[in-house]
């Protein structure tokens, strides 16, 4: 089959990826499952392992196939599968997970002491084929195409599991903020307005993409070229804040909000990354606010997420590309050219 490889880390996305032949995986394992990729969503994840951002944190060997969000048919299952069989359209959690050790039984698959994440530390979709296991394929409802909503495997379910956080803490009347309304916060805000009362400003420095944002049910929009940040929050918030940040950039000056737009015990979700968090524990403290990471979620919150899709509550805006495109779609991304989420197509 054919797969997009990963050789060596490089910061030169015109030619990241080799298109090369490479052996189809099989069902060895009783609980295997080979998915026939129908759609493989292109995530900035998939620009910063490229460049080697994630060699401090996990293990990777190289050559080795990206992309973790995919969807497609179930072509083989092992012995003891039940939940899928050959046929089945399904996306497949990231996260391939062994449900025996404490954090799998609490349900917290993505702190699971057993796993491998499909496209960074094992091969992932950007191929013909996938090899998975039946606890990280979800079966898709009728009239739910596997190409569209592969970015959901990841884009989505990290949006998701951020906003379900903050939706705890909103009532309504409160404000929130959506920081970026590219791939992930395009998902994030449809989220956040189809799950709480809140009122919605969203930041972002493309006027398109704050028509966007109006479009998807944000109430304020700001460009930050043209308000200053802070002040247009205050004028919204009458100096009080917002309850909850969702920021799906993650850079220092998004992150350097938080003190000056955030409420009184509210929290800065960051979503987002590749910057810095430079605070001091002062501004911490005095406004008691919090910085909250979000990897990716949970298999459960996977399937509310695509009960949200059924239900016309969520919509991605996608483009589709060849497998051959790939490099092409690593640059576009890299020079933030692309609307949306990018699907390879393999």
């Amino acid at each position: 089959m054919q797969a997009a490889r990963l050789h060596e880390y490089t910061d030169d996305m015109s030619s990241a990826l080799a298109i090369e032949e490479i052996d189809r995986p099989t069902a060895n394992q009783p609980d295997d499952v080979v998915v026939e990729v129908e759609g493989a969503g292109w995530c900035q994840t998939d620009n910063h392992i490229i460049e080697g951002m994630w060699t401090e944190y996990v293990p990777q060997e190289l050559p080795m196939t990206l992309g973790h969000e995919n969807a497609g048919i179930v072509s083989e299952v092992g012995n003891d599968v039940t939940l899928v069989s050959e046929g089945d359209p399904v996306i497949c959690h990231p996260v391939q997970t062994c449900g025996t050790c404490r954090p799998c039984r609490l349900g917290e698959d993505m702190y699971c002491e057993n796993s491998a994440f499909n496209g960074l530390t094992t091969d992932g979709g950007f191929a013909e084929y996938l090899l998975t296991n039946e606890r990280a394929v979800i079966p898709l409802p009728d009239g739910v195409d596997p190409t569209d909503i592969a970015p959901h495997a990841d884009a989505g379910i990290t949006a998701y599991h951020a906003v379900k956080k903050a939706v705890r803490e909103l009532n309504p009347g409160d404000h929130a903020v959506v920081i970026g309304v590219g791939g992930l916060g395009h998902i994030g805000l449809q989220c956040l307005d189809a799950m709480s009362a809140a009122t919605i400003t969203a930041i972002d420095l493309k006027d398109d993409a704050l028509d966007l944002a109006t479009d998807l049910g944000a109430h304020h929009t700001i460009n930050p070229t043209d308000e200053d940040v802070p002040d247009a929050i205050g004028n919204l918030t009458d100096e009080t804040g917002v309850a909850q940040v969702l920021d799906f950039v993650g850079a220092d000056e998004t992150t350097g909000y938080a003190p000056d737009i955030v409420a009184a015990g509210g929290d800065h979700h960051v979503v987002g990354y590749g910057g810095h968090v430079h605070e001091p524990a002062q501004a911490l403290v005095d406004g008691e606010f919090s910085y909250r990471g979000t990897l990716v979620g949970k298999y459960t919150e996977l399937q509310e997420l695509v009960a949200l899709v059924e239900q016309g509550e969520v919509e991605l805006r996608t483009t589709r590309y060849d497998l051959a495109d790939i490099n092409t779609v690593a640059e576009r991304l890299e020079h933030g050219e692309i609307e949306g989420r990018a699907v390879i197509t393999p």
